[in-house]
């Protein structure tokens, strides 16, 4: 397990707590391995349209370093925000390039530039620079490619990211369509990928059942129909990574959801 606590890369006004969500997210998963990356460094300027840029920089360059001593085996990763799955996507493209799917669970694209995102936020960037639309100083040397992106409960996007998905097909499965956990393995399938790696960001659960994210939207899946979709891709593809990030603790009812939504995904693995 890669533990990654920033917060550096987040838009809430409550980023703050992505620290100690970090540590409850990692105390809650089974791990014989546990690596913690500091991310320490002070935000700095925004640059390139980066709000917190050097903090981003240098929190990518210390996850790389603690990626490279786990000798390329499959990663489970908590966060903290969006940004953190960076480099073990980088990673995963690395070993499994063209091979490789992702499927982005989250209730946003996060897919600006940092010339269309309205906050700067690098959190509503990371998967568009993913795709090797960001800043230079975080885009990886091997870019996704889009047709190897499922988006996956998706249902907040600016009118830029809406045009990038339309310009691109970019394959999208509706939170309602994920009540059957078989619509988001036939989307990975279409692909023409045999490995995948699962993105999850806590906010694409309906906020009526786990509202501790910054960022909230209604309209989200329950928790047993994410550990479904979960564990159905991992019965059908080879799992190069899974990450797990935006929790923001506020509610205990929603560290209760979490004692039970982790462990099934974990025995997914």
């Amino acid at each position: 397990m890669l533990v990654v606590p920033q917060w550096q890369g987040s838009g809430s006004r409550t980023a703050h707590r992505l620290w100690r969500g970090a540590a409850e997210l990692a105390a809650l998963i089974p791990a014989a391995e546990r690596v913690t990356v500091d991310v320490d460094a002070p935000p700095g300027p925004a640059r390139d349209g980066v709000t917190a840029h050097d903090a981003l920089v240098a929190n990518l360059r210390a996850t790389r370093t603690a990626l490279a001593g786990l000798d390329g085996r499959p990663v489970v990763t908590v966060g903290g925000d969006c940004g953190v799955d960076l480099a073990p996507i980088e990673a995963a493209l690395a070993a499994h390039g063209e091979r490789l799917a992702v499927v982005w669970f989250d209730a946003h694209g996060d897919l600006n530039t940092p010339a269309s995102s309205p906050s700067g936020a690098f959190h509503g960037m990371v998967l568009r620079t993913l795709l090797g639309d960001g800043p230079p100083s975080l885009v990886p040397a091997q870019p996704l490619r889009p047709d190897r992106l499922v988006l996956a409960g998706v249902r907040a996007l600016d009118p830029a990211e809406r045009d990038f998905i339309a310009a691109h097909a970019v394959r999208h499965v509706a939170a309602p369509a994920l009540a059957e956990p078989s619509t988001v393995v036939d989307a990975v399938a279409a692909t023409g990928a045999d490995t995948v790696y699962v993105h999850i960001d806590l906010d694409v659960l309906d906020p009526d059942g786990f509202a501790s994210v910054g960022t909230p939207e209604p309209g989200g899946v329950t928790a047993d129909q994410l550990a479904a979709a979960v564990r159905a891709l991992a019965g059908r593809f080879t799992l190069a990574g899974l990450a797990i990030t935006e929790y923001e603790p506020s509610r205990a009812a929603d560290h209760v959801v979490l004692e039970e939504l982790l462990p099934m995904i974990k025995a997914s693995l």
